[in-house]
């Protein structure tokens, strides 16, 4: 049974503004992991795949039912790749399922979060 659905649609260029001014930002907005894949990257690549994650927080939180905040924190969802490729959520504070979709255009990125319930 779908617990919840989330979507959220990101500026790649907005987030490239943010990390220039902030440079803690990907720190804040990545965990350990996947600083070391986004650390693979340079120039807008790197843009890309950061906002790819914010973008999936972003979502993930929505489909959970609280945003960002208190309960979900970016620190709190891990989006690795699988073999193939495929972004998987590999840490998550939801106890079922959850399916992530991220698709990038050249100035944005949108991504699709749906929570299944186990059983």
């Amino acid at each position: 049974m779908i617990y919840g659905t989330g979507i959220d649609l990101t500026d790649i260029d907005r987030v490239f503004k943010v990390q220039s001014n902030l440079p803690k930002f990907a720190e804040r907005v990545l965990t350990d992991k996947e600083q070391k894949l986004y650390q693979k990257y340079t120039g807008k690549r790197a843009s890309e795949f950061l906002a790819g994650r914010f973008s999936a927080k972003e979502a993930y939180s929505k489909a959970y039912g609280t945003g960002l905040g208190a309960e979900v924190g970016f620190q709190d969802v891990e989006i690795l790749d699988n073999p193939s490729g495929k972004p998987t959520v590999t840490k998550q504070p939801f106890t079922g399922i959850a399916h992530i979709s991220i698709s990038h255009t050249e100035h944005y990125v949108m991504t699709q979060v749906i929570l299944e319930e186990r059983g």
